[in-house]
This record gives C-alpha cells, structure tokens and sequence, in this order.
C-alpha cells in the first residue's frame, strides 16, 4: 500500500514536471507579450472613457473587510498566478486555446469599460501614509473598476490549474491550495480598496463563464495521451 501511494505521488509530480519543461520559450514570452498588450489596452481605456464615469456604490462586504495594507503582495501575486497556469500547460494546442480564452476575456472586460465606464468611491484613507501604495494609486487610477478584471483573470487562472492538476490526477489538498490562493486574491482586490465588492462580483463571474466555456470547448480537443507528452 506504502508502495503504490508512493509511485502514484511520483506520477503526478513527473508529469507536472514534464508541463513545466515543454515549450518554456514559447510559454514565457507568450505570457510576457500577452500581459504587455494587455496592460497597453488597459490603461488606453483608463485614460479614454467613451461616456461619463459612473460611481460605484458601497455595500455591505465593503463595510466588512477593513483596509489591510498587508494584503497588496497577495493582490500582486495575481501575475504570478496567471503565469503558473500557461506553464503548466501541455503543448502549443492548449496554450493557444488558453491564449484565446484570455484574449476573449480581456476583450470582453475592455469592452464593458469602455461602454460603461465606472470608478471606486473616494474613500477617507491618506494613502500617503502607505508609500507601497502610492504609486500603484498614481498609475492605476479608480477607474475600469466594474468589472474586476483582476478578479476575473484570477477565477479564470483558477479553473485551468485546477484542471490540470486533475489531469494529472494531483492530491485534492494541492487542488484545493490552487481555490484558495484564488480565493486569497479576490479577498485581497477588495483588502487594499482597488475594487468595491460589485465589482469584485461582477468580475468573479466573468472569469468563471469564460473559463468554463474556454475548457469545454478545449476538453475533448487534446487526447489524455498527449497532456502529459513533452513536446521536443
């Protein structure tokens, strides 16, 4: 019994170690160029609202969660996590078919900003006094704020990862530490006051109806074969 837990462990860990060694180039640039272009087009529509800005309003989760500066490296680790799921994708086809799946997401996210415009609330905190903050407020503004697209980029990483650690038949705790570290950044989006819980909503939705068409249209498209090949 020892025995074959041990191989199954060793299984699942080789084949995530194979995902991580195929096509890294291709993975990491399409990854960096793919962030790149998205934040041109992100701060495009910050700076170029087509109509009036509409404010958000508070509700009662915003009442609830206090400002935590401590949280903002946990709100960062958003492009870290993104990141993780085109690495530990199989082949080119399904970080093509990932690729689209973010690029309809963003597309659909700049879409609504720049249709419906909308801000966060002025708040009563002198973000003076938290310098990690300053810049980050300076260039991001409180605009494209419904919805989140941070929120929605996370739920959307979340549920390829979780696909894949079952593909590759993962322990459920790992499975659950990619839920909760997605969970974690959502928290985080509304900790250090970037979005207002509509937003955060809004966007948690997004991510989820795009993520989940994204994998069905992907799932019968790789054999179970090739998911865990490693490309020359």
């Amino acid at each position: 019994m020892t025995s074959a837990r041990s191989s199954c462990a060793s299984d699942w860990r080789q084949r995530i170690g194979r995902r991580l060694r195929t096509v890294p180039i291709t993975k990491a640039s399409g990854t960096t160029l793919g962030i790149g272009a998205f934040f041109v087009a992100y701060f495009w529509t910050l700076h170029h609202p087509l109509f009036a800005v509409i404010t958000m309003p508070l509700t009662a989760p915003d009442r609830w969660i206090g400002f935590v500066p401590q949280a903002l490296p946990l709100y960062a680790s958003l492009w870290l996590y993104v990141s993780l799921a085109p690495a530990l994708l199989a082949d080119r086809r399904e970080l093509l078919s990932f690729g689209l799946g973010a690029l309809v997401l963003s597309l659909v996210g700049l879409g609504i900003f720049m249709l419906w415009p909308t801000a966060v609330p002025a708040l009563e905190i002198d973000w003076s006094r938290h310098a990690a903050f300053v810049f980050l407020k300076q260039v991001d503004m409180a605009g494209n704020a419904c919805p989140s697209l941070h929120a929605a980029f996370a739920v959307f990483a979340a549920l390829w990862i979780d696909r894949v650690l079952r593909d590759v038949n993962a322990p459920r705790a790992l499975r659950g530490l990619d839920w909760l570290w997605c969970a974690g950044i959502l928290y985080s989006t509304l900790a250090v006051r970037q979005h207002v819980a509509l937003d955060v909503l809004a966007g948690a939705l997004l991510g989820a109806v795009v993520g989940g068409a994204n994998l069905r249209w992907r799932g019968v498209a790789v054999p179970a074969a090739a998911r865990g090949a490693t490309l020359a």
